[in-house]
C-alpha cells in the first residue's frame, strides 16, 4: 500500500475518533444539563474510541512499507498497550451497564483496573526501548543526570498539583481509578524526559508526544475533575476526557505517516532546556508554601523531591565544570599545535616563511648584526624524476636535521618552500656556516645514502633595511652562486643585483616576445663531407629584440627554462620547423633535402602534451615522420619516466631520435643501450684540435681517441654520426679519416633563413660542383 493510501485512512480513524470523543461531548452536555439518559453510557465512549486507535496503529503496522525495525518494535507496544487499556476499560463500560443503578458510587473492577494498569506499563516499557542519542564518557553522566533530574522535578509538580489532592479530595475517587491516574502521569514524565534526548530516529518525535499525551492529558484532566467536582466529574471524564486518549493516539499515527513521507522536522540539540525546566517546575510548591500553603505529607514529598533534584544539580554542574576544564585544556592543546603548524612546515618541522618573515623583522627591529643565508638545494628536480617523491622528502627531512646541527641554538633554520632552506643569523659569522653546510653536503645523507649540493647566498642587514630587501639581496647572491657553478656560496655585494635583475626581467619579456611575433628561426646546413652536399638542416631560434636587438640563445634559454615558456617556445620551433621542411620536401623533392632537426629540452619532454604536439606538427605540415630528427641531451634523457615513455613512443612513430653533445655526460655509454637513439652527435669539444698535427703520432692519437671511439661504438649499434663544430678544412679532412660522413659547423655553412637555405637547395640541385657552391655561398653569407 502507498503512503498516500496510509495517510488516507489514518485521516479516516482520526475522524472517527474525533466523533466518538464529539459524541461523548453531546452526551455528557445532554445527561448533565437536560437528564438525558443513564449514567453508565458515559462509560462505553473511552473503548469505543480505542477501538479506532488500534485499527490505526494495526493498520500502521500491517501497511507500511519497508518499515523500521525500531519503530515497527515501538508501534507494536503501542498497540498492544492501547489493546490491554482499552480491554480494561471495556470491561469497566460492560460491568457499569449492567449495574446501572449502581453507576454513580461502583468502583472500577479490580481486574479490569489491573488490565489496564498492565496496558500503561507496556506502554511506559515501550517508551524506554525507544534508543536515544548515544553518548560516551562523561557526556553519558551527564544525561542521565539531565532526565533523572527532569524526571524527579516534572513528577513532584505532577504530584503537588494532580495526584495528591485527589487522595485529600471531598469525595476521594477509588483506589483503581486514582492509580490508573498515577500511571497515566507516569507515562507522560516518562515520555517527556525519553524524547527530549530523541536525536531524529526512525520513530517520529511529534508521534512520541502525542503518545505520550494520550496518557497524561486524560489523567490531568480527570484529577482536576476529581478535585473540583468529586464523584460526578468522572461523567465528564469518562463521557469526554478519556476519549480524547484514543484520539491522540490516531493523531500519533498520523505524525508518524507524514513523517515517514519526508516531512519529518530537523532533529534539534536534544534535551538542552529540560533540566532547567524541571528545575522551576520543582520549585512551584516551595513558592506554594512560602505563600501560606499548609504544610502536609503530600507536601513533604515535593519537598524531598526539591532536595534530591538540587543535590543532582550539583553532582550535574560539578560534572560540567570537569567537562568544560576538559574542553579548555583540549583547546589550548589545539590553539598551540594550530600555532605550531601555522609557524611550523609540516614534512621537516622547521620553521616556514611567515615565522621566518617575523623573526627576521623582530632581529631588523632589534638593531643588532643581523644576516641571512639562502640554501637551495642543486638539481633537486632529478632526484624526485628519478626516485619519486617519497625518497626527496626523505633528502629534504635529512637536509633539515643537518641544519639543525649545522646551525645551533642561536639561529633560526627554515624551509622557505620547496627545495629551498634559509637561516636567520644573529651574531654569528654568515661565512662560517656556510662552509660548514657546504661541508656537511659533502658527505652522502638520508636513507637512501644520496650526495647533494646545495648553492648558498648571504646577506648581511644594512642599516635600515627592511625584511624584503635582506630576502632579495640573499636571492641574489644564491643566484650569482648558481651562475658560478653551483654548489658554492656567494656574499651579497652592492651593485650584484643588476645583472641579475636584468636576466629576471629577460625572462619576464619572452611571454610578451612570444605574443609579438618577435622569435625566428634559422638553420644550420648539415652536410656530407665526402661530396660536401647539404642533407638536412639543424632549427636553431633567434630573438630579435626590438630594444636590445639579436639576443643570445645563451642568454635567453636558460631563462625560457626557468619559467616554463620553453615549451610553447619549442611548439613553436617545432611547428615552424615542420612547415618548412614540408615546403622544401615539395619545391626539392625527396633527395633535396633528407632531414630537419631541431633541439628538445628536458621541460618540453616532461610536458604530458608534448607527444602530441609533435603527431600534431606532423600532420598539419604533412612532413613524413622520419624526416624530423629531435636532438636531446644525456641529461635530458636522464629525468625520469615520464622523458622514456615519451621517447619510446616518438620512436614507434617513426621519428628518429639524436643524442646531442654526446660524451660529455656521465653515462654516455649506457644510454645508447637503454636510449631509443638513431643518431649520435659528437660535442665540438672533441672536433677542436682534432686536425693538429704536431709531428707526434701518439699526441695526434690521443686527440683523436675519443672521436674515434665514438665513430667505432657508433658503427657496432649501427648508429649514425654527426661530427658538431667544424670550423676548418683540416678537421673536415681528419673527421673523414676517422670515418664521419656528415658534419656542420660555421666552416660547413653558418645558420641562415629559410630563404638561405632555399637558395642553397636550388643553386646545389642544379650545380655540378657542390664544393665551389659550398665555398662561394658561405662567401656570400659573410
Amino acid at each position: 500500500m502507498t503512503r498516500e493510501m496510509l495517510q488516507t485512512t489514518a485521516r479516516r480513524h482520526v475522524l472517527a475518533a474525533a466523533a466518538t470523543a464529539l459524541l461523548g461531548t453531546v452526551w455528557c452536555v445532554g445527561f448533565l444539563g437536560f437528564g438525558v439518559g443513564v449514567e453508565a453510557v458515559a462509560y462505553v465512549f473511552a473503548p469505543a474510541g480505542g477501538v479506532f486507535a488500534v485499527a490505526s496503529v494495526l493498520h500502521l503496522i500491517r501497511r507500511s512499507p519497508e518499515p523500521d525495525p525500531v519503530a515497527a518494535r515501538f508501534w507494536r507496544g503501542v498497540l498492544i498497550s492501547v489493546a490491554v487499556i482499552a480491554s480494561g476499560y471495556a470491561w469497566m463500560a460492560v460491568d457499569m451497564l449492567t449495574h446501572v443503578s449502581q453507576a454513580h458510587t461502583r468502583s472500577m473492577p479490580p481486574l479490569a483496573a489491573a488490565c489496564a494498569a498492565v496496558g500503561f506499563l507496556i506502554a511506559i516499557w515501550t517508551l524506554g526501548r525507544v534508543p536515544v542519542v548515544a553518548p560516551g564518557g562523561a557526556e553519558r553522566w551527564r544525561m542521565a543526570l539531565d532526565r533523572t533530574i527532569a524526571f524527579l522535578g516534572c513528577a513532584a509538580v505532577l504530584w503537588y498539583a494532580g495526584l495528591a489532592p485527589m487522595l485529600s479530595a471531598r469525595e476521594p475517587w477509588s483506589r483503581q481509578a486514582m492509580v490508573l491516574v498515577g500511571l497515566g502521569l507516569l507515562v507522560t514524565v516518562s515520555a517527556a524526559t525519553k524524547v527530549s534526548y530523541i536525536d531524529g530516529g526512525p520513530v517520529d518525535r511529534v508521534a512520541m508526544r502525542l503518545v505520550a499525551a494520550a496518557g497524561g492529558l486524560p489523567a490531568g484532566v480527570a484529577a482536576v475533575l476529581a478535585v473540583r467536582f468529586g464523584l460526578i466529574g468522572s461523567v465528564p471524564a469518562q463521557a469526554f476526557v478519556l476519549p480524547l486518549a484514543p484520539l491522540l493516539i490516531t493523531l500519533g499515527v498520523a505524525a508518524q505517516i507524514r513523517a515517514d513521507r519526508g516531512a519529518r522536522r530537523e532533529p534539534v540539540r536534544p534535551g538542552t532546556l529540560l533540566p532547567y525546566l524541571a528545575m522551576i517546575l520543582a520549585d512551584v510548591p516551595l513558592v506554594a508554601i512560602a505563600f501560606g500553603a499548609p504544610l502536609r505529607w503530600p507536601v513533604r514529598v515535593v519537598l524531598i523531591a526539591a532536595v534530591v533534584v538540587t543535590a543532582l544539580v550539583m553532582v550535574r554542574q560539578y560534572l560540567a565544570y570537569r567537562e568544560n576544564a576538559r574542553l579548555l585544556r583540549i583547546a589550548r592543546v589545539q590553539e598551540e599545535r594550530l600555532q605550531y603548524e601555522v609557524s611550523h612546515d609540516g614534512l621537516t618541522g622547521l620553521a616556514n616563511r611567515a615565522l621566518f618573515r617575523e623573526r627576521l623583522t623582530a632581529a631588523l627591529a632589534g638593531g643588532g648584526p643581523t644576516s641571512v643565508l639562502l640554501i637551495d638545494l642543486d638539481d633537486f628536480k632529478t632526484v624526485n624524476d628519478l626516485l619519486g617523491h617519497g625518497v626527496g622528502d626523505e633528502l629534504l627531512v635529512s637536509v633539515a636535521g643537518l641544519l639543525r646541527a649545522q646551525a645551533g641554538k642561536n639561529a633560526l633554520p627554515v624551509r622557505v618552500g620547496g627545495d629551498e632552506f634559509a637561516v636567520l643569523l644573529t651574531g654569528s659569522d654568515p661565512d662560517d656556516l656556510a662552509c660548514r653546510l657546504l661541508g656537511a653536503l659533502a658527505h652522502p645523507i638520508s636513507g637512501h645514502r644520496l650526495l647533494v649540493q646545495a648553492s648558498i647566498g648571504i646577506a648581511d642587514a644594512a642599516p635600515g633595511d627592511s625584511a624584503d630587501e635582506v630576502l632579495r639581496n640573499a636571492d641574489v647572491a644564491m643566484y650569482m652562486a648558481k651562475q658560478r657553478g653551483k654548489a658554492n656560496s656567494v656574499r651579497y655585494a652592492d651593485g650584484m643585483g643588476e645583472p641579475v635583475l636584468a636576466h629576471m626581467q629577460l625572462g619576464g619579456e619572452l611571454r610578451r616576445a612570444l605574443d609579438g611575433d618577435e622569435f625566428r628561426v634559422v638553420y644550420q646546413p648539415l652536410v656530407r663531407l665526402d661530396v660536401n652536399r647539404v642533407i638536412g638542416v639543424e632549427a636553431l631560434v633567434r630573438w630579435h629584440h626590438p630594444e636590445r636587438g639579436l639576443v643570445s640563445p645563451a642568454d635567453f634559454i636558460p631563462a625560457a627554462e626557468r619559467t616554463g615558456l620553453i615549451v610553447p617556445l619549442g611548439r613553436f620551433v617545432l611547428r615552424e620547423t615542420c612547415r618548412q621542411a614540408a615546403a622544401w620536401l615539395a619545391e626539392f623533392g625527396p633527395d633535396g633535402l633528407e632531414e630537419a632537426a631541431l633541439n628538445v629540452s628536458a621541460r618540453q619532454l616532461h610536458d604530458p602534451d608534448f607527444v602530441a604536439d609533435v603527431a600534431a606538427a606532423l600532420a598539419e605540415s604533412g612532413l613524413p615522420c622520419e624526416r624530423l630528427v629531435l636532438e636531446v641531451t644525456e641529461s635530458a634523457v636522464l629525468r625520469g619516466q615520464q622523458v622514456s615513455r615519451a621517447l619510446y613512443e616518438l620512436d614507434r612513430m617513426g621519428i628518429r631520435l639524436a643524442l646531442d653533445d654526446f660524451g660529455t655526460g656521465e653515462s654516455s655509454l649506457s644510454l645508447l643501450r637503454a636510449f631509443p637513439a638513431s643518431i649520435v652527435k659528437l660535442d665540438k669539444s672533441f672536433v677542436d684540435g682534432i686536425e693538429i698535427d704536431d709531428g707526434s703520432p701518439a699526441a695526434t692519437d690521443a686527440r683523436r681517441a675519443v672521436a674515434r671511439a665514438v665513430i667505432q661504438l657508433a658503427g657496432a649499434l649501427r648508429l649514425g654520426t654527426v661530427a658538431e663544430g667544424i670550423e676548418s678544412p683540416e678537421q673536415v679532412a681528419a673527421l673523414l679519416d676517422l670515418g664521419y660522413t656528415v658534419g656542420q659547423g660555421f666552416y660547413l655553412g653558418e645558420p641562415m633563413t629559410a630563404d638561405g637555405v632555399a637558395n642553397l637547395l636550388s643553386r646545389q640541385r642544379g650545380a655540378p660542383a657542390p664544393a665551389e657552391q659550398m665555398v662561394a655561398f658561405r662567401s656570400q653569407e659573410r
